[in-house]
């Protein structure tokens, strides 16, 4: 009897060849669809024939071995894997994530006011760089639309999930810098009940602006102003590639002061990294002519120099989320020993597909069976090398 196809074969034979060229398919296009399929299946996962599918997927993705498994600021993580904000920006598969083997997933960025983003086309594949340019600008539906889609999924509650789920909140466009932390405090304050954490955005490149919020006193005054939420979830900042040290190192100082439960590092980048010269086939200009900002591989670097900037500036006991060019179980270990207690994917998750977690959740188990490791939490700021 033949064996039947796996998910990820099944990914590798008929979506990865659409993302194997720039050019093709619409990036902006494949995602909506693919979001409409999960969404459907999220709200139905409960019905026998969708149970009963979904239940094969998580057999074929999820990896559990409680040496993964961690508590965070009041959160228990299955495995450190999570999916990166931006996919799932109106939470339609919420109720999902866990089954493609992730320990969290972030959805968002949500704004408080409905905004259409910026005008397309405004995603773009760099395929044979393994990356992409974005500059979306917090398209989404807004707080009171992610609240009825997240209600309509009749989720468990926070603290009882199969993965946690955090919500990631951005600035609305019309809102002036002055305006901000109300803004923010608008949606959060709508959404706490759903939230297991929260996730300050003040780095996306795409809203005019927003990269403003980073500066000390302005960050300071946002988090205040949060703070004084009823019942606020844990709250972390997610910051942006291109910062210089100090700046790195006051936002370091900043959360270990005004008790922000983490940071995340990195968002996109403007810097082009080596690509300036590189053309989009689908405007004929090159990334040094087109805004928005890079991910993928390209950012993998940068991305950990800036993990290790913040490690050695907090210390051991802020914990930090590391994202952007994690491609493999090395690149997951190597953000991991830098300092990262979690880490996300999104980009190389869509160029490798499903298989990309059970893998690096494999590679991770292999190398704490080769130092010795207890526990994920042992390897977190160790330095132990790649095996």
């Amino acid at each position: 009897m033949a064996t039947p196809p796996t998910t990820g074969s099944l990914y590798q034979r008929w979506v990865a060849p659409l993302l194997c060229q720039d050019e093709g398919a619409d990036a902006e296009q494949l995602s909506r669809l693919t979001l409409a399929a999960l969404g459907a299946a999220s709200t139905r996962r409960h019905w026998p024939l969708i149970s009963g599918s979904l239940a094969g997927l998580g057999a074929e993705l999820q990896r559990r071995d409680h040496r993964l498994e961690q508590t965070l600021f009041g959160c228990r993580f299955a495995n450190p894997l999570g999916l990166a904000a931006g996919f799932d920006k109106n939470g339609v598969a919420a109720g999902l994530w866990h089954l493609f083997g992730f320990g969290f997933a972030e959805l968002g960025t949500v704004t408080w006011h409905p905004q259409p983003g910026n005008p397309k086309p405004r995603l773009f594949r760099l395929a044979a760089e393994r990356a992409a340019l974005n500059r979306m600008g917090f398209n989404n539906n807004g707080a009171e639309a992610l609240k009825r889609t997240l209600e309509r999924q009749a989720l468990e509650p926070p603290g009882q999930r199969p993965a946690v789920l955090g919500l990631n909140f951005g600035k609305s466009k019309l809102t002036s810098l002055d305006l901000a932390p109300d803004d923010y405090a608008s949606s959060l304050e709508l959404l706490t009940p759903l939230a297991d954490y929260a996730v300050i955005n003040v780095s996306s490149p795409n809203t005019p602006g927003l990269r403003e919020l980073q500066d000390a006193s302005q960050l300071r005054r946002l988090v205040e102003r949060l703070r004084r939420l009823p019942a606020c979830p844990p709250l972390l900042v997610k910051i942006a590639p291109d910062l210089e040290d100090d700046a790195i190192d006051t936002i370091a100082r900043l959360a270990y002061q005004e008790g922000l439960a983490g940071v995340i590092a990195v968002n996109t980048s403007l810097d082009r990294l080596g690509l300036e010269n590189r053309r989009l086939v689908q405007t004929g200009r090159t990334l040094a002519e087109e805004a928005g900002g890079l991910s993928g591989a390209p950012l993998r670097a940068r991305a950990q120099e800036v993990l290790r900037r913040l490690r050695a500036t907090a210390g051991p006991a802020l914990p930090l989320i590391g994202v952007g060019g994690i491609d493999s179980p090395q690149a997951a270990w190597e953000r991991i020993t830098a300092g990262a207690c979690l880490i996300q994917i999104y980009t190389a998750w869509i160029y490798a597909g499903p298989a990309l977690v059970p893998a690096i959740l494999k590679g991770l188990q292999q190398q704490l069976d080769h130092h010795g490791c207890r526990s994920i939490s042992e390897a977190v700021g160790s330095g132990l090398p790649w095996v």
